[in-house]
């Protein structure tokens, strides 16, 4: 515990505290002192019971004299401004405060109360031993996520490892502040030997930083590429790709996709580097097609067929638009055993609901038509608005009319184990990967 008095600590320590909370007892000698974030009647449960977003409407004021800044650590309170937690304030974003611990945690880990350097350093040692848990890394896969966000606690922080680089996705003015702790913490990690910072640029505008201002990867530190490994499979990763430069989330459907793929003619539709394409050839599919728009993921697909000694008579990847590619096909009257159709994010926010709607379908009945009837389907959505507002499969419905086909669904799953989602912020849950039998 940082330069606490002895008399605070003994205090702190008492089975009673009848007056004030651990958290009062705390701010009151907090060298820099510490604002009160005080919510709005009806509003402290939702909190308590482990929301981690505080949204500036459940704010009824803010008592602190300066106000407090951007990054700064402020209290929550209830309406009779007794603490229920503390979190990481802002002053222009719709998330007034992200929640990093309750009372009740504060009082049983006083070493991270009020201590953000020191919060960090756990939050990212639980996230280490989690993922060691779950086999991570292991000899077979060493790509993988090490913090998700609200999922390990640390909202607004994502920590992907490739090998022996760790891609930091900062989209929390926080993290912004509490760079150089966080690059500490990763960077004691014995495998890891270099860092890329990506800050989210349209994310942190919301945040009220003008994220130019902030470098992501240093080219005389940070490699442009490397190499991974998953499931036994190679691939090459451009860490100035798409997102962190690899979407570690679908693992476990890529290894499925290669179980069921035996014999079969397969296309992946929107596929970037050939994840799923890969994963089917290695399962035995007879033939398969990767089609993508982006000419770098194609030429990154093509480069991992032969890193993994593939025969490139089996798998083929193309560049062209995935509408076009496939009106094209259906007017040549070709279709496959098992299709998959893995668009990126079409509806980033639920005011494009609408319009992403008729995306997803009109996308999902040109797939359907091009699948066997008998065949499969693997279709996936990782937009969080899409998958929350539970329309997914009623559109998918609606494509099935359109193409005139009727579908029963398999297999319904979301992202990878090391992707944990926190229950009380549902929004954090945004991959839904099923899988059809199209008729």
């Amino acid at each position: 515990m940082q330069h606490l008095p002895a008399r605070l600590v003994k205090s702190l320590s008492a089975t009673s505290l009848p007056c004030t909370t651990t958290l009062q007892e705390l701010a009151s000698v907090h060298p820099k002192g510490v604002a009160r974030v005080v919510l709005k009647k009806g509003k402290t449960q939702l909190f308590k019971d482990g929301s981690p977003m505080v949204y500036s409407g459940a704010v009824d004021r803010i008592i602190g004299r300066p106000p407090p800044r951007t990054g700064d650590i402020v209290l929550v309170a209830d309406g009779a401004e007794k603490p229920i937690g503390w979190g990481m304030y802002n002053s222009v974003s719709m998330f007034c405060v992200r929640l990093m611990q309750l009372e009740e945690e504060a009082t049983r880990d006083l070493s991270c109360a009020l201590n953000m350097e020191k919060l960090l350093e756990t939050r990212i040692n639980e996230a280490i031993e989690l993922r060691k848990s779950l086999g991570l890394p292991s000899a077979s896969t060493n790509a993988f996520r090490l913090v998700n966000s609200e999922g390990d606690r640390l909202s607004g922080l994502i920590v992907d490892v490739f090998g022996d680089v760790a891609v930091i996705a900062s989209s929390a003015a926080w993290v912004e502040k509490y760079k150089p702790e966080v690059e500490a913490s990763i960077g004691r990690i014995d495998e890891i030997n270099y860092i890329n910072w990506r800050p989210s640029s349209e994310v942190l505008k919301e945040e009220g930083l003008d994220a130019s201002n902030y470098k992501e990867r240093d080219p005389s530190i940070c490699p442009q590429r490397t190499k991974v490994t998953e499931n036994g499979i190679f691939y090459a990763i451009s860490l100035e790709g798409q997102k962190t430069g690899f979407y570690a989330d679908q693992r476990e459907n890529r290894q499925f996709m290669s179980t069921i793929s035996d014999g079969q003619r397969v296309l992946d539709m929107f596929c970037y580097s050939g994840s799923f394409a890969l994963n089917a050839a290695r399962g035995g599919a007879v033939n398969v097609i990767g089609v993508d728009s982006s000419l770098p993921a194609v030429e990154l697909a093509k480069e991992n067929i032969v890193l993994n000694n593939m025969d490139s008579g089996r798998i083929t990847f193309l560049r062209e638009d995935a509408s076009e590619f496939m009106k094209g096909a259906l007017s040549r009257n070709e279709s496959w055993d098992i299709v998959i159709l893995d668009p990126p994010k079409l509806a980033p926010r639920k005011k494009a609901l609408q319009n992403a709607s008729g995306m997803y379908r009109n996308l999902n009945s040109l797939a359907m038509q091009l699948t066997k009837r008998g065949g499969l389907l693997m279709t996936c959505s990782c937009s969080g608005a899409m998958t929350q507002s539970g329309m997914f499969l009623r559109i998918l419905q609606g494509a099935a009319s359109a193409a005139g086909r009727k579908i029963t669904i398999l297999r319904e799953a979301g992202a990878a184990c090391d992707h944990p989602i926190d229950p009380s912020y549902p929004e954090g849950k945004y991959l839904s990967n099923i899988l059809l039998r199209v008729l």
